[in-house]
């Protein structure tokens, strides 16, 4: 389904750019922005918003035209979560909590539903949706006895040595926005920017509770307690061996809201017929 909306979305944007005069507006901008990044996984269920990390990126972007563009991005956040806040009775005897910095390359293309010409009295704004892929790097990391400890080489659900998750991944990037002009040259873009993962480590927590004696064998007495930190009230119930920990079959996924500033150094468009500039 989302291969099929993604196709149809570029087949849309290639046939507008096709179809666009060939005098329509081309050129480059570049800018920033910043933002919060917000985490959506096993430690997050019902997608609260309650916790953002700090976010920002640079921006790179070239107009084919006044409907169609490429644009590419580096972007940088923090993204945590914690069991304490959940209302899930199950998930707060899990006791499980996580933070990552996530730094991420971003390539999408975007079509403007309005015609966007900078300079233009009458094309200076547009909503837009925008459909890429991203490369982007995390390293989850829980707090035990006041020191902070990445998880990925804990192995905290039974990896063996060389079988842990990538610290490196792809996902899919996905989400719309409006641009702005604020002059003639410069444009703000705020904008919803999310990304699919194609893995559901994002958080160190995906599928059942690890055998505490393998673990220790394996790894140590810290990842065995970093694998299982549950409330002795419950304990006895949720961390025996094989019972679950995390959702495997749903994969995690964090998105960037953001307010952006960047400047157009294309040709302005000159005055039109009708007093259109």
């Amino acid at each position: 389904m989302k291969k099929n909306l993604f196709t149809a979305f570029a087949l849309t944007a290639l046939c507008t750019a096709a179809s666009t005069s060939l005098s329509a507006q081309r050129g480059w901008e570049v800018g920033g922005w910043l933002g919060t990044a917000h985490y959506f996984g096993d430690l997050n269920t019902s997608f609260n918003f309650m916790h953002p990390g700090l976010a920002l990126g640079a921006i790179g972007r070239f107009n084919f035209n006044d409907r169609l563009c490429a644009k590419m991005s580096l972007n940088y956040g923090n993204i945590s979560a914690d069991d304490a806040n959940s209302k899930n009775e199950f998930e707060k005897n899990r006791n499980l909590s996580f933070k990552s910095p996530i730094f991420d390359g971003t390539a999408q293309l975007e079509f403007n539903f309005l015609p966007y010409n900078h300079g233009s009295r009458e094309e200076f704004f547009t909503p837009y949706l925008f459909a890429g892929f991203s490369i982007y790097y995390s390293n989850p990391q829980a707090k035990l006895d006041d020191k902070w400890y990445s998880l990925r080489g804990m192995g905290t659900e039974g990896q063996f040595r060389g079988d842990e998750y990538y610290s490196s991944q792809g996902a899919l990037a996905y989400g719309g926005g409006v641009k702005v002009d604020i002059t003639p040259i410069w444009s703000l873009n705020i904008e919803l920017s999310n990304r699919r993962l194609y893995s559901d480590y994002l958080d160190d927590v995906s599928t059942v509770y690890a055998n505490k004696n393998d673990l220790l064998k394996l790894r140590g007495p810290i990842a065995v307690a970093l694998s299982d930190r549950s409330l002795p009230v419950d304990e006895k119930i949720i961390n025996q061996t094989g019972r679950q920990r995390g959702n495997g079959k749903d994969n995690d996924s964090y998105l960037f809201l953001q307010i952006g500033l960047v400047r157009y150094f294309g040709n302005l468009r000159c005055p039109g017929f009708g007093g259109r500039k």
